[in-house]
């Protein structure tokens, strides 16, 4: 008999896409299903819980307080299920006769902490028994959703832009921050800059990268990887901040001035806290000695 504890990943799934959507047209559109079924599947839902969770009127869809618990809560339980799926799959056949060799999955920040991550790749390269690591390139802010869901097993990091609530850590590096600008504008003619010059800087707005798929309000770009965030401020139509090894991979047509009073850039190589991957303890050790 099933129990009102008991939820689904479908039903968590429904659920997330209406409340993330705040539209249940969309929410459909983006699941791949008509809407009536979405509809009856939410209040199956709201019955079995015994709560209301999305108020319903002419003006739209809004979230409960009870709607907002399961938002979050359902979030890390359907992240929990997709992760333990990709990492039982990462790890099939691994260790077994003629099977695979174990893979480990690093995200890391498009083109922050280049010389880092290469020493690091070379250093445990050299290690008996290394396994394979796969580099995933992100976004400024997608390392924590990427181990959070299974695409990683571990990433690169770093505070003040990334949150290391919930995973364990080890620092690795700080260093300061630049503003990266098209080089012919008069703001690159600087020794250096202050976080006042670069704010709100005329026909010049910072670049904008999506969180679980939402941009943040404001006038700049919407970026989706570092090839097209380079492009734009080369044409002189956007500018970003980043830490100070972001300079290995500037265009002849960037400049790359300190910002003296940005907070230091401190990198951590950061994993779930439950995991109990030997290949990961290895990688995190040859981490450390660097």
């Amino acid at each position: 008999m099933e129990t009102l504890d008991t939820l689904e990943t479908r039903e968590l799934r429904y659920f997330l896409a209406v409340a993330e959507e705040l539209h249940f047209g969309r929410a459909a559109e983006r699941l791949g299903i008509a809407q009536p079924p979405l509809s009856r599947a939410i209040q199956q839902l709201e019955r079995r819980l015994g709560v209301v969770l999305l108020e319903r009127d002419r003006r739209g869809v809004s979230l409960t307080g009870a709607g907002e618990v399961l938002l979050h809560e359902g979030r890390a339980a359907l992240d929990a299920a997709t992760a333990a799926a990709r990492r039982t799959r990462r790890a099939g056949g691994a260790g077994a006769p003629g099977g695979a060799r174990t893979r480990l999955v690093l995200a890391v920040k498009a083109a922050a902490s280049h010389e880092l991550l290469r020493k690091l790749l070379a250093a445990y390269a050299a290690e008996p028994g290394a396994a394979e690591i796969e580099v995933l390139p992100s976004g400024t802010c997608e390392q924590e959703d990427m181990l959070r869901d299974g695409r990683a097993d571990v990433a690169l990091m770093h505070k003040p832009f990334n949150s290391l609530a919930g995973f364990d850590s080890e620092e690795l590096l700080t260093e300061g921050q630049i503003a990266i600008l098209p080089a012919g504008h008069p703001l690159a003619a600087r020794r250096t800059l202050s976080l006042a010059d670069v704010t709100d800087v005329p026909g010049l707005p910072h670049a904008r990268w999506p969180r679980r798929g939402t941009y943040p309000p404001g006038p700049g770009p919407e970026i989706h990887d570092q090839t097209q965030l380079a492009q734009l401020i080369a044409l002189g139509r956007t500018m970003a901040l980043f830490p100070e090894s972001a300079r290995a991979w500037l265009w002849a047509e960037h400049a790359a001035v300190p910002v003296i009073d940005a907070p230091p850039v401190v990198t951590h190589i950061a994993w779930p806290a439950h995991s109990r991957s030997l290949a990961l303890a290895g990688l995190v050790r040859t981490a450390t000695r660097l």
